[in-house]
């Protein structure tokens, strides 16, 4: 077993939004790694960055983002930081992995001031323009389709994916 499709990309890529509409397309469950964490540490993963640390959560990350690619046929979207574990980098290989491209325009107007999002917390902007640069190579490396996002609805990237996969 294994997922239709893996999403991936930076906060504000559209992971979330476009991958319930793809999975309503393509007729199948969709799941989001971060909701997966939340319910098995029964708390939102600010609070386990503030009770547990980071270390502790980016462990959770790569043990759902396991099962998940074992267990699960539907579309699955990771966090944004997800790809950073050399583990589910190698894990994501034989896999349908969709990197959601965003420039750091469209990311900051979809993310906000960072409310929710931890490593956002003390300067947004900063932070996500680093996360940006840092991580877009690693997206890069997973990815088997990259889909640019930019300007765009939600529509008609599920759309474009729907009808490439």
């Amino acid at each position: 077993m294994s997922p239709r499709a893996v999403l991936v990309g930076a906060p504000g890529a559209g992971k979330s939004t476009v991958g319930e509409l793809l999975a309503q397309r393509l007729g199948v469950e969709f799941r989001d790694a971060d909701a997966l964490i939340e319910a098995a540490a029964g708390k939102p993963i600010p609070e386990i960055f503030f009770d547990e640390g980071e270390d502790h959560f980016r462990a959770l990350e790569r043990s759902t983002i396991r099962a998940a690619l074992e267990e699960f046929d539907g579309v699955l979207a990771l966090g944004g930081g997800a790809i950073l574990a050399e583990e589910t980098r190698k894990a994501l290989a034989g896999h349908r992995v969709v990197y959601l491209s965003v420039q750091f325009a469209d990311a900051l107007s979809r993310v906000g001031l960072g409310a929710g999002r931890p490593l956002l917390a003390l300067n947004p902007r900063a932070t996500l323009k680093h996360l940006l640069d840092q991580r877009r190579p690693l997206y890069e490396e997973v990815a088997t389709v990259t889909v640019v996002t930019d300007g765009r609805t939600p529509e008609e990237i599920a759309d474009e994916l729907g009808a490439a996969l």
